[in-house]
């Protein structure tokens, strides 16, 4: 059975089917002439009132160019002056009840608010339509943010704002001209971009609680969200990028709490909530990959507390593939610019090395991220080792390509990290009797070598190595060499052995030139 919205917008589609036929129809029998005349009379007297139906009847995206925009430009200067007799939705339902016993007056202001509702839901349609050209759009976008602006005594309309927002982000298909028009000409103003933020927080909630309404349960496979993909996922990222411009330009929040920190306060603080509310929404993976790739250019800078977002990352991450990578990258900016303790960050940075991520196109994304969250000189030596030795593992397993990858990524590990360096110079029985006495960490006299070759090991020995722990300090990456390298220095591909040539001479070099200092 048909649940009462459904019944109701079956029935909305129906009269609107039937508005437009009824204009067509008319503009087959009338001229242009004939409708400014009636605009003309309308405009001139409230006795021509019943004239209003038949120009609201042209506001179809199917109706002629000129048709709908002498209707809509005659309708909107016939309500501006009359917004203050229109009651208010709350009055008119109280009082429909009562018909028999009001005034004509009240009876006159319902029809009137009900034809105004008509105009509205119309203007909406013009802009939201795709069929609608470009001209009528603008004209029509602009006749809704008037009636925002000037509804209410001159505060902000936000209840016609908001239905404009929903009809936005319920379009079947792309309004992306719509939404560029609505940034670029209107979201210069601060109660515009204030009371978008207060929209979009409260769709999403509302999104959230009929899905769960119906389902019981979150389906996080749920693809249908058709209309996040065209404002909320697509657009709210241009939307954040407008934040830090407060020029205070129709500015309606109470004048003395107006000042630039005060309002910068509430726009981050509402822009927090809407984007809270929508990320905990059953994205779909194409969302979430767009999305996190700009989650920190335009969503951290501006919210009010940035690492409150590590809740959504670390299920981001749970999801596998580029998703987890685009997660790590977001937590590593909230923990090294915004103070987030994250103890297990490097655990599942390192739970991300695998073959495949050498064959996913993301793997370039990648390597910069392990590049970079490598680059501190407070990881511990314990920690750098297992990095290089998980890499140097993979060494075996991957393509040349990925090889150069791996060469030039221990490359930089040792470079930044000089006590790993005898990783590449271990000698078995030096190591057998350091073990004995210190455990883990080597003598800082068995970690320098003279030799030139890369690995010079005495006997063949077993690997301590443990490439199945999770933990990276607790492979026992300390107690092994990076012989796998050693192994590429006689590759089948002339450009892996050159670059691990090039690996030894440069350590080489270094190590000498640590003698000499």
């Amino acid at each position: 059975m048909a649940s009462t919205p459904a019944k109701k917008s079956k029935k909305e589609k129906k009269r609107r089917r039937k508005s437009d036929e009824e204009g067509e129809e008319e503009a087959k029998t009338l001229t242009l002439d004939g409708l400014k005349t009636l605009a003309h009379e309308l405009l001139s007297s409230l006795a021509h009132v019943n004239n209003l139906p038949r120009l609201l009847s042209f506001l179809s995206p199917s109706s002629p160019l000129e048709f709908a925009l002498e209707s809509l430009i005659s309708v909107q200067s016939f309500f501006v002056p009359l917004l203050p007799e229109i009651p208010a939705a709350s009055s008119s339902s109280s009082s429909r009840s009562k018909l028999e016993e009001e005034d004509p007056k009240t009876v006159f202001g319902l029809w009137l608010k009900q034809r105004f509702d008509e105009f509205i839901n119309a203007l909406i349609r013009l802009a939201v339509s795709p069929h609608s050209s470009e001209a009528l759009r603008d004209v029509a976008l602009d006749a809704i943010m008037d009636f925002v602006k000037l509804g209410k005594g001159g505060r902000f309309q936000s209840a016609i704002y908001h239905r404009f927002l929903q009809s936005i982000i319920h379009a079947a298909s792309s309004v992306d001209p719509l939404v560029d028009l609505l940034v670029s000409k209107h979201f210069k103003y601060t109660d515009v971009r204030y009371f978008t933020y207060t929209s979009m927080d409260k769709i999403a909630r509302n999104f959230e609680t009929t899905k769960l309404s119906h389902s019981g349960k979150r389906d996080s496979d749920n693809n249908d969200i058709p209309e996040s993909r065209y404002f909320i996922q697509k657009r709210k990222e241009r939307v954040s990028s407008k934040i830090s411009s407060t020029d205070g330009k129709a500015t309606n929040i109470n004048s003395d709490l107006c000042s630039t920190s005060h309002v910068t306060k509430k726009l981050k603080s509402k822009f927090t909530k809407a984007w809270l509310s929508f990320l905990k929404l059953p994205l779909p993976l194409d969302v979430y990959k767009e999305v996190l790739a700009t989650l920190h250019q335009n969503v951290i800078p501006s919210m009010a507390n940035p690492a409150i977002l590590s809740d959504f990352l670390t299920r981001s991450y749970d999801i596998g593939g580029v998703v987890s990578v685009m997660a790590l990258s977001g937590l590593f900016i909230l923990m090294t610019q915004h103070g987030l303790e994250y103890p297990k960050f490097y655990e599942k940075l390192y739970a991300l090395l695998t073959p495949s991520v050498f064959m996913a196109k993301h793997r370039a994304v990648f390597f910069q991220l392990l590049d970079m969250c490598l680059k501190s000189t407070y990881i511990s030596a314990s920690l750098a080792a297992a990095f290089a030795k998980k890499l140097s593992r993979l060494a075996l397993s991957v393509p040349p390509s990925g090889e150069l990858i791996i060469i030039s990524v221990i490359h930089n590990l040792l470079r930044r990290h000089p006590s790993i360096n005898f990783l590449v110079h271990w000698d078995n029985e030096e190591a057998d009797a350091d073990t004995s006495v210190k455990g883990d960490q080597p003598n800082e006299n068995e970690r320098v070598s003279d030799a030139p070759p890369l690995m010079h090991n005495k006997e063949q020995g077993v690997d301590l190595f443990n490439s199945e722990e999770t933990d990276p300090v607790k492979s026992k990456a300390m107690r092994s060499s990076l012989w796998e390298i050693d192994t590429l220095r006689h590759h089948y591909s002339p450009a892996v052995s050159r670059f691990v040539a090039s690996l030894e001479n440069d350590l080489t070099l270094g190590l000498k030139l640590q003698k000499l200092q």
